[in-house]
């Protein structure tokens, strides 16, 4: 190859690089945003980093969702941009296309995830509803 072509490239791959660089910089608050509004809750969060090529079934298990679930998020992911298809011999799979971190965008620990889902909250003796005495009897007659 001429010298003066490697040169024409070598300076065509510095422009693309920093194309690449300015478009990232610039997107940053769009795909942040996006990220935020497709991924709701923490088993999203959850999903989507773990949608590396797992299965549905592992990424559901990690997240604490179901396979159904994920599948379906796998498709809005990918229809919105932020995922990528994968073909496998057993099916599709999902591969995520951001990295939550780069974003800022914390994600939780499974175990806190699942914890806040069953809390259940008692109500106490002074919230609960009194009921009169006729109630009560009438309930037993």
């Amino acid at each position: 190859m001429p010298e003066e072509q490697k040169d024409k490239q070598d300076r065509m791959i510095e422009l693309l690089e920093e194309l690449v660089k300015w478009t990232k910089v610039t997107n940053i608050p769009q795909v942040k945003k996006l990220l935020l509004e497709l991924l709701q809750g923490d088993e999203q969060k959850i999903a989507y980093h773990n949608s590396n090529g797992n299965s549905s079934r592992e990424v559901a298990e990690v997240a604490g969702a179901s396979q159904t679930d994920v599948t379906k998020w796998w498709k809005v992911w990918i229809r919105a941009g932020i995922a990528e298809p994968l073909s496998v011999q057993r099916g599709d799979r999902a591969k995520r296309s951001f990295s939550l971190e780069d974003f800022g965008i914390e994600i939780p620990r499974m175990k806190e995830a699942k914890k806040e889902e069953k809390q259940v909250v008692e109500p106490t003796p002074s919230e609960k509803p009194e009921v009169s005495k006729q109630s009560q009897e009438e309930s037993n007659a």
